[in-house]
């Protein structure tokens, strides 16, 4: 059991280290998965102490997904006006990587916010932007700084989401010169550079099965899968909902068949882009081009699939896992055979920076398709690899 030490004894940052766990819990299991009992035994307080901090869950995860931009914003307004895009960035990838385990709630829980918290989240990621796109411009004004910005910034954060165990001055290094790398590049490639791309299309619903899971990735996408109910997606295929349950034991089972779904699609389209590459520098960039077309293609099932994968059951994230293991084995090797000079733990984390790329580039373009945006965001990619 639990106890609550005394005043004397207790510490006086307690709600920084209720965040700092909250926010780890968060990251690994889900926002509703993690219970505020748990949350409370990582501080070593009682549930009853955590309440006197927060009055609720969602209060605390709030603040959690607050917390990370809160500290570059800081970060950033202690920097001297005249700091270069080198010292900004370095100060950001050292506020990350002091909050690796629990940094990354803003990314993908955030879905989980209300409408202002959401709006005040994007105002001060707007505002981190910004502030670091002042710097660029002053060394090198050009008219897309935001979206090179961001998709540095991106690359950042790409440490929060993976587990990559490796030194921290290595970390920081490689982070900052691949930040530059992104910041540096010009993402309207040379005219003929560009790479045709042929994506697996997701196939057409031919059972009701297949319907139902076609019908539940939007909800899920658009409003989270807790918060989507089988009456809605059962509604969206003309079924009752207790009809549901002949093709599907429950909701959970269909996140699960959308996860493998998103990730069979991709392991098709990888497998095609290697096909007739032999050249290591040509693998990567196909497979950078690859997964950005794969990006804007199936964004709402990429989205599902990366948002919500820890809230799975463990017995349903076992063979997500291995796909997604197979999935970085195959870059790491390919950037590796490009790049000798890396070890594998330095490609991964560049393999993971790139598809950090990706998500921020492809928010600030808002997804919106088009192969100009293919072409830039894999530009970036590239950038970010050090190609």
């Amino acid at each position: 059991m639990t106890t609550e030490p005394s005043a004397a004894t207790r510490p006086r940052n307690r709600r920084q280290l209720i965040v700092e766990a909250a926010g780890r819990l968060f990251s690994e299991r889900g926002y509703h998965a993690a219970s505020m009992e748990e949350i409370a035994a990582g501080v070593g307080i009682t549930a009853t102490a955590l309440y006197r901090h927060f009055p609720n869950k969602y209060a605390l995860f709030a603040e959690c997904a607050h917390a990370m931009v809160d500290r570059l914003v800081g970060a950033l307004d202690e920097m001297p006006p005249e700091a270069t895009p080198a010292d900004v960035l370095t100060a950001l990838i050292r506020v990350t990587l002091a909050h690796r385990a629990s940094g990354g709630v803003y990314r993908w829980e955030a879905r989980y916010l209300d409408r202002e918290d959401r709006r005040l989240l994007r105002a001060k990621f707007a505002y981190v932007v910004g502030r670091v796109t002042e710097a660029v411009r002053r060394e090198e004004p050009r008219s897309d700084e935001q979206l090179r910005v961001a998709a540095a910034l991106g690359a950042i954060g790409s440490i929060t989401m993976h587990r990559t165990s490796i030194a921290q001055r290595r970390v920081e290094e490689l982070l900052s010169a691949c930040a530059l790398r992104v910041i540096a590049t010009d993402p309207v490639p040379a005219v003929g550079s560009r790479r045709s791309v042929e994506l697996p299309v997701l196939p057409v619903p031919r059972s009701r099965r297949a319907e139902i899971l076609a019908a539940a990735v939007p909800l899920f996408a658009r409003d989270g899968f807790a918060n989507v109910t089988n009456g809605q997606i059962a509604q969206a295929v003309g079924l009752a909902p207790s009809a549901l349950y002949r093709h599907y034991p429950g909701k959970v089972d269909i996140l699960a068949a959308a996860c493998l779904q998103a990730a069979g699609l991709l392991a098709q389209a990888v497998d095609r882009s290697l096909q007739k590459v032999a050249d290591p520098h040509d693998a990567v960039a196909a497979l950078a081009a690859t997964y950005v077309a794969y990006s804007f293609e199936h964004t709402a099932l990429t989205s599902v699939a990366e948002a919500e994968f820890v809230g799975l059951p463990a017995d349903l994230q076992r063979p997500l896992v291995l796909a997604q293991r197979e999935h970085i084995a195959v870059w790491e090797q390919q950037l590796r055979a490009a790049r000798p000079e890396l070890d594998p733990r330095q490609a991964r984390v560049l393999v993971h920076a790139g598809f950090g790329v990706v998500v921020e580039a492809g928010r600030r373009l808002r997804w919106q398709d088009s192969p100009d945006h293919r072409a830039a965001v894999t530009s970036l990619v590239a950038g970010a690899l050090g190609l």
